[in-house]
Protein backbone atom coordinates (compact mmCIF):
# COMPACT_ATOMS: atom_id res chain seq x y z
CA UNK A 1 0.00 0.00 0.00
CA UNK A 2 1.29 3.44 -0.83
CA UNK A 3 1.42 6.39 1.56
CA UNK A 4 -1.58 7.80 -0.30
CA UNK A 5 -3.56 4.69 0.54
CA UNK A 6 -2.56 5.05 4.18
CA UNK A 7 -3.80 8.63 4.19
CA UNK A 8 -7.05 7.58 2.54
CA UNK A 9 -7.60 4.91 5.19
CA UNK A 10 -7.08 7.47 7.96
CA UNK A 11 -9.38 9.94 6.23
CA UNK A 12 -12.02 7.23 5.87
CA UNK A 13 -11.79 6.50 9.60
CA UNK A 14 -12.20 10.18 10.46
CA UNK A 15 -15.06 10.63 7.98
CA UNK A 16 -16.90 7.61 9.36
CA UNK A 17 -16.35 8.94 12.87
CA UNK A 18 -17.74 12.36 11.95
CA UNK A 19 -20.81 10.82 10.32
CA UNK A 20 -21.36 8.57 13.33
CA UNK A 21 -20.88 11.54 15.67
CA UNK A 22 -23.32 13.72 13.74
CA UNK A 23 -25.84 10.89 13.91
CA UNK A 24 -25.31 10.57 17.67
CA UNK A 25 -25.31 14.32 18.35
CA UNK A 26 -21.65 14.51 19.44
CA UNK A 27 -19.29 17.44 18.87
CA UNK A 28 -16.70 17.30 16.09
CA UNK A 29 -13.92 16.77 18.63
CA UNK A 30 -15.78 13.91 20.29
CA UNK A 31 -16.50 12.36 16.89
CA UNK A 32 -12.84 12.37 15.84
CA UNK A 33 -11.79 11.15 19.28
CA UNK A 34 -14.32 8.30 18.98
CA UNK A 35 -12.98 7.38 15.53
CA UNK A 36 -9.41 7.00 16.77
CA UNK A 37 -10.28 5.30 20.06
CA UNK A 38 -12.45 2.82 18.16
CA UNK A 39 -10.05 2.48 15.23
CA UNK A 40 -7.16 1.65 17.52
CA UNK A 41 -9.48 -0.86 19.25
CA UNK A 42 -8.90 0.80 22.62
CA UNK A 43 -12.59 1.42 23.30
CA UNK A 44 -12.67 3.35 26.57
CA UNK A 45 -16.47 3.31 26.56
CA UNK A 46 -16.93 6.98 27.37
CA UNK A 47 -18.61 7.47 23.99
CA UNK A 48 -20.82 4.67 22.72
CA UNK A 49 -23.18 4.87 19.74
CA UNK A 50 -26.78 4.09 20.51
CA UNK A 51 -28.31 4.09 17.02
CA UNK A 52 -28.08 1.28 14.50
CA UNK A 53 -26.28 3.53 12.02
CA UNK A 54 -23.79 4.66 14.66
CA UNK A 55 -23.06 1.10 15.70
CA UNK A 56 -22.64 0.00 12.09
CA UNK A 57 -20.21 2.84 11.43
CA UNK A 58 -18.32 1.94 14.62
CA UNK A 59 -17.79 -1.57 13.27
CA UNK A 60 -16.51 -0.13 9.99
CA UNK A 61 -14.16 2.20 11.90
CA UNK A 62 -12.83 -0.80 13.84
CA UNK A 63 -12.15 -2.73 10.64
CA UNK A 64 -10.34 0.27 9.14
CA UNK A 65 -8.29 0.57 12.31
CA UNK A 66 -7.24 -3.06 12.25
CA UNK A 67 -6.26 -2.72 8.58
CA UNK A 68 -4.27 0.42 9.34
CA UNK A 69 -2.46 -1.25 12.25
CA UNK A 70 -1.60 -4.26 10.06
CA UNK A 71 -0.37 -1.93 7.34
CA UNK A 72 1.85 -0.07 9.80
CA UNK A 73 3.30 -3.35 11.08
CA UNK A 74 3.97 -4.51 7.52
CA UNK A 75 5.77 -1.29 6.63
CA UNK A 76 7.88 -1.54 9.78
CA UNK A 77 8.87 -5.15 9.07
CA UNK A 78 9.75 -4.28 5.47
CA UNK A 79 11.89 -1.33 6.61
CA UNK A 80 13.72 -3.48 9.14
CA UNK A 81 14.30 -6.15 6.49
CA UNK A 82 15.63 -3.59 4.02
CA UNK A 83 17.97 -2.13 6.64
CA UNK A 84 19.23 -5.63 7.52
CA UNK A 85 19.86 -6.39 3.84
CA UNK A 86 21.92 -3.22 3.50
CA UNK A 87 24.02 -4.14 6.51
CA UNK A 88 22.78 -1.25 8.65
CA UNK A 89 21.46 -3.55 11.35
CA UNK A 90 23.68 -5.28 13.91
CA UNK A 91 23.70 -9.10 13.61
Amino acid sequence: MTPDAQKMLLLLMVALGVVAGMNEGWSLQDSIYFAFVSGLTIGYGDLAPKTLLGRTLAIMIGVCGVLFTALLAGVAVKAIGAAADEGKMPP
